[in-house]
């Protein structure tokens, strides 16, 4: 059985349960995300909505000249209108450049795409403050459990309305709300670097990692147990997000602090 059918929800209820955990949480004038084209942010752009209000929601498309493509920049704005939210288009390459150029170093495609997805964040925040608004995230579980996000990057949000929800349960419930086609169908990529796709870089599909996601993480399962379900031909894979979870877990924490005990007290 395919993750899809797997792990298939009551969408109107999910639909209900996502809106009203962004207007409990949301208390500030409103809120402002990243859309960038994506299945991802585009599904909390449209709940955003429903929960709040057109005048409520800010978003902003943050492309880079060599990882964006023009056609998620197109889908953003067309989405962006048909909901009939404001939304500003902040081109990010020349800041990228300038904290690359202030480094005096160039690393690897991963440490400068981690830069642009930090600069995403800066630019979120900052509108943020300036309008009292908070920031919403487009991180799903399948995201969060594995650690695909970039720590202090699409990770600095203050709100996940779709945290709750495996990718494959996201495009269903995209559908399920009329998120276009051309949308919903779209490789997932955080578009970190040329050509980046999300599967490429994790070496499988969603479909193929949700399942085993949810045999870890909501059913309990060790590696052996799922690949007795699954199969031992996709033990390689079952491995890897094993490794992925353990090895990203400090993500999803906040930074260990240093406890200072009554040793270091000066006596008077």
């Amino acid at each position: 059985m395919r993750a899809s059918e797997q792990l298939a929800l009551n969408y109107d209820v999910a639909e209900k349960e996502i809106c009203d955990f962004i207007k409990r949480e949301v208390k500030a004038r409103g809120v402002v995300l990243g859309l960038s084209g994506g299945v991802d942010s585009s599904t909390v752009a449209v709940l955003s909505v429903k929960a709040l209000g057109k005048d409520r929601v800010l978003a902003l498309i943050m492309p880079e000249a060599s990882s964006t493509p023009a056609s998620d920049v197109e889908d953003a704005i067309e989405l962006a209108r048909t909901l009939g939210i404001r939304y500003e288009k902040i081109d990010i390459t020349e800041a990228v450049e300038g904290v690359l150029k202030a480094s005096g170093r160039r690393g690897n495609k991963v440490a400068q795409g981690n830069v642009k997805a930090r600069m995403r964040m800066t630019l979120l925040y900052y509108m943020a403050n300036l309008e009292g608004r908070i920031v919403v995230g487009s991180g799903d579980r399948s995201e969060l459990l594995i650690g695909y996000f970039t720590k202090y990057g699409d990770g600095g949000v203050d709100i996940l309305p779709l945290g709750g929800l495996y990718k494959t349960q996201v495009r269903e419930l995209a559908k399920h709300i009329g998120i276009p086609d051309k949308i919903v169908r779209k490789k997932s990529s955080p578009r970190l670097w040329p050509g980046h796709r999300a599967e490429e870089e994790l070496g499988m599909s969603y479909e193929d990692m949700d399942m085993i996601l949810h045999l870890h993480a909501d059913l309990g399962h060790s590696t052996e147990k799922i690949a007795e379900e699954l199969g031992q031909g996709r033990r390689e894979n079952i491995e890897k997000i094993m490794r992925r979870i353990k090895e990203n877990a400090h993500k999803l924490k906040l930074p260990p602090i240093a406890k200072i005990s009554s040793r270091a007290r000066l006596r008077r």
